[in-house]
């Protein structure tokens, strides 16, 4: 299948990889977006917001969905970029479960954003 595919079907729940990573285990996941209380942010660009909003800590902070990547070391990379090999290859194919949403995974309120 190729890229407009896969993203089909991460945006349905399913995890996909392409046939030519060296990696084994590797695989790609849409994380929903969700909103997390400014005290609750733990790391990264949300650690500096969180600091701008402990003024007020019943502030939140809005995460917006995006694609994270299982890497081959077992790691979790947020925010996975494709390239244009990636974007231009026939070989994506859907891994793991059939399509499922995360369990742990909060919906994304589309209405907070428009």
């Amino acid at each position: 299948m190729d890229f407009g595919d896969a993203l089909r079907a991460l945006k349905q729940g399913a995890r996909v990889a392409r046939a030519g990573w060296n990696g084994k285990g590797m695989w790609l996941k849409l994380a929903p977006g969700s909103v997390i209380g400014a005290r609750d942010a733990k790391c990264g660009h949300a650690t500096a917001h969180r600091a701008e909003e402990l003024e007020h800590p019943e502030g939140e902070i809005e995460v917006l969905p995006h694609i994270d990547m299982r890497a081959a070391d077992g790691t979790i990379v947020v925010g996975w970029l494709a390239s244009q090999t990636d974007m231009l290859a026939d070989d994506w194919r859907i891994v793991g479960d059939t399509v499922q949403p995360d369990a742990f995974a909060a919906p994304f309120d589309s209405a907070r954003t428009a």
